[in-house]
């Protein structure tokens, strides 16, 4: 489905693509810059998310500053009947940040990933082998970031 989208709600886009006020209404300081009632801009973004315009609304943390030095993407082989139990459960861990499943490869038995974050390598070996341990699998092996590449999200009606 295509449909025009009005200055207003460009403006709105605009704002929330980026950084979020750090005030206790940030959503009333967003209404003021697009020239809407508070109401109508959270209604919009309701409506967005509702029908999947907006997929995602969250913080980008920046995990060094927070004292996160090491990063591995862990990949876990996960029996399939299992794969979308393991994945919720290695989500909810503290030290992960994002967790997906992907179709296994030719040669890449991995089918579950999870991002580790921690103050040291040692520290991500830690937390994998307790996750191991809490979701009964044995099979994983840990990716360490060496560099950061991207960290930033589309931007649309840039002018």
């Amino acid at each position: 489905m295509s449909r025009q989208l009005s200055e207003k709600e460009k403006e709105l886009v605009r704002q929330l693509q980026a950084d979020i006020p750090l005030v206790p209404e940030p959503f009333d300081e967003i209404a003021r810059a697009v020239g809407m009632p508070v109401e109508e801009v959270i209604d919009k973004v309701n409506q967005w998310i509702a029908d999947g315009t907006i997929r995602r609304f969250g913080a980008m943390v920046r995990h060094q500053r927070l004292g996160y030095k090491a990063n591995a993407m862990s990949a876990w082989d996960v029996p399939d009947e299992r794969a979308d139990e393991v994945g919720e459960r290695l989500a909810r861990a503290d030290a992960v940040s994002h967790c997906y499943r992907r179709p296994r490869a030719d040669g890449w038995r991995y089918n579950v990933f999870a991002m580790i974050h921690g103050a040291s390598a040692d520290e991500c070996h830690r937390v994998a082998a307790e996750l191991a341990a809490e979701v009964g699998v044995e099979e994983y092996a840990l990716l360490f970031s060496s560099r950061e590449f991207k960290k930033v999200s589309m931007s649309y009606f840039v002018e």
